[in-house]
């Protein structure tokens, strides 16, 4: 009996151990996934690689100072069900984070996402360079992709080049994308933008989606100004209907490498392939990646017969319909600036 009563009393124990085991786990685990890791605003960013394990990925956390006691970040995990639903990308944390909101935000793979702006007419050199700084494309990749007929065509783009179809637009990119995704999403907005009826239009026109889009593109170098742009386009469509080279200034610079950003007169003498002053008819390629204005421009000219154009030095131009005004409109405005 005596023996009964003391099994009976160390199974109690035992029972009321573990329960006290059980019990203080589940306190600290309580406390530990609801406790930020410290009270600073520090932020962390860390990236999640695609195809890490589990323990790879509470690695990293651990070594960038994100998290502190793997043990309970594994039990919590283990909780959570987070193995294997975690997703990759880049991450930002604060200090002040919790594990368990840790957790949740990469099991939703509520990943860092970077505001990107590309200017009307930005050149495609232009595009890769400034993804390359905010690390959301390999500017080497991007420019060899640019290039590539296959990844082209599936695009939907009949071209030698991307250039021209990446779309001028504030865009929402993350790091995981990588750089076939970027490329993806900025051609969907060209296609958005560049409606069925305008596809249309450019077809009563005689043109093609690429001669539409060089054209724009050289419009929409030669002015930034709204209001002008079917006076330019106006030009270069009486010009194209007479024969006339195009003679845009813009076209005599594209691909250069050694550019400096100032047009001289001994650019204009270039024998380029994108050089109107060498060439007659549009270039092989757009020059520029043109913004919705000058794209409706180019597919509805202004009804005047205007030939040329110089710059008044203030943002705009002056227009003309012969040579001879054309010549004293140079010599008006632009004996400061003679070329060299």
């Amino acid at each position: 009996m005596k023996r009964f009563k003391i099994e009976r009393i160390n199974i109690f124990s035992i029972i009321f151990i573990l329960l006290f085991v059980l019990l203080f786990s589940f306190v600290s685990l309580a406390h530990y996934a609801g406790t930020p890791v410290s009270e600073s605003k520090a932020v962390y960013t860390v990236d999640v690689p695609r195809g890490a394990s589990f323990a790879r990925i509470v690695d990293i956390l651990y070594e960038a100072g994100v998290i502190k006691g793997r043990p309970l970040f594994y039990l919590l995990a283990f909780t959570q069900q987070a193995a294997g639903r975690i997703k990759a990308g880049e991450y930002e944390f604060t200090n002040s984070s919790t594990p368990l909101e840790m957790i949740d935000k990469m099991i939703r793979g509520d990943i860092k996402a970077y505001l990107v702006t590309f200017p009307e007419d930005i050149m495609l050199k232009e595009v890769a360079a400034r993804l390359a700084t905010y690390r959301l494309a390999d500017e080497e990749t991007f420019l060899k992709l640019s290039r590539n007929r296959d990844f082209l065509a599936s695009l939907g783009i009949e071209s030698d080049s991307l250039e021209g179809y990446l779309f001028p637009d504030t865009y929402l990119f993350d790091r995981s994308m990588e750089t076939r995704g970027v490329i993806r999403v900025m051609v969907r907005q060209f296609w958005k933008k560049v409606t069925p009826e305008m596809r249309e239009r450019a077809r009563q026109r005689g043109f093609t989606i690429q001669e539409l889009v060089t054209l724009a593109s050289i419009i929409g170098k030669e002015s930034g100004n709204r209001e002008e742009k079917p006076l330019i386009a106006a030009v270069f469509n009486n010009r194209l209907k007479k024969g006339m080279k195009l003679q845009s200034d813009p076209t005599a610079v594209y691909g250069l490498p050694d550019f400096s950003g100032v047009i001289k007169r001994r650019h204009l003498n270039n024998s380029t392939p994108h050089n109107t002053y060498y060439i007659k008819g549009l270039p092989p390629t757009p020059i520029a990646n043109p913004g919705l204005d000058s794209l409706q421009a180019a597919l509805n000219p202004a009804p005047v017969n205007y030939l040329y154009f110089v710059s008044r030095n203030d943002g705009t131009h002056y227009f003309s319909a012969d040579f001879g005004a054309h010549n004293e409109a140079v010599s008006r405005f632009q004996n400061s600036k003679e070329k060299e």
